[in-house]
């Protein structure tokens, strides 16, 4: 399976964003991926409100990945925000993945409440693990904070997942690269599954300065192997990461490396 992770830099412009998507799709296709996954806030990058742009997944923004999707005949996933339910006012994090004959959406279970960011103030959490089939591989998807809580990675593991999704938008800060590249290792390992953690590139790469505690991203997305190794990484600028897995090899990893079967907890 031909996975490309595209590493962009949002821009505050919901119609711009589409642009980088389209672009980030044909370059996709163009590598002979089946999957193209973009970052957590692919529709708007964080800092300031999120509301305002917040559209359901029929909405316009969403349908027009949908095409974007549907015309390349590979699957897409992207971060955007949708209403929440029942007189909620906050928005969901959502990740719409679309094309290829797949439609489902996750969203973000974790919210980050941490290093003085407050996301549940205006976003509400998921509650449902979602896995998906593409092309025959059980797919099994999170967004950023998630990375932090391995339960979740060994219940996507436990409803089929052999390739684990990781959208993110991870907070700057002293250390956070390293952690961002723990984690995704630590979360392979756990689930003993492919990992591709796609994050979104730091704005200062682009020569975008932005202040605050928003999350905007710090780049190094990477595909981890269920044995914990880097198969390919990119650095904080924007680019495309374009790497075949082989889901069969999974089988044998759980063999030598039975965790899912050995825990207690």
């Amino acid at each position: 399976m031909r996975i490309s992770l595209a590493q962009i830099t949002a821009s505050r412009d919901p119609n711009e964003n589409l642009d980088l998507v389209r672009s980030s799709v044909r370059d996709a296709v163009d590598a002979g991926a089946r999957l193209c996954v973009l970052p957590e806030a692919t529709m708007r990058r964080f800092g300031g409100s999120i509301a305002d742009v917040a559209e359901p997944l029929d909405g316009p923004w969403a349908t027009a990945v949908r095409e974007i999707a549907d015309n390349a005949g590979i699957t897409v996933a992207a971060g955007m925000f949708t209403p929440a339910v029942g007189g909620d006012e906050r928005v969901r994090n959502t990740l719409l993945i679309t094309g290829g004959g797949v439609e489902a959406s996750y969203d973000k279970i974790h919210l980050f409440d941490a290093f003085g960011f407050a996301e549940s103030d205006t976003v509400a959490p998921g509650t449902e693990p979602v896995v998906v089939d593409i092309d025959g591989v059980g797919v099994g998807f999170a967004t950023c904070y998630d990375i932090r809580f391995p339960g979740l990675f060994q219940t996507l593991a436990d409803r089929g997942a052999l390739l684990t999704v990781v959208a993110a938008s991870w907070g700057r800060g002293p250390g956070k690269v390293d952690q961002w590249t723990l984690l995704a290792r630590a979360r392979a390992l756990d689930s003993t599954t492919f990992l591709a953690a796609c994050g979104q590139a730091d704005p200062a790469e682009s020569g975008i300065e932005i202040s605050g505690s928003a999350p905007v991203g710090v780049g190094n997305s990477m595909v981890v192997s269920p044995t914990g190794h880097v198969l390919d990484q990119l650095g904080a600028a924007p680019g495309l990461l374009t790497l075949d897995i082989d889901p069969n090899e999974i089988d044998a990893v759980r063999q030598n490396l039975p965790v899912l079967a050995n825990r207690k907890f």
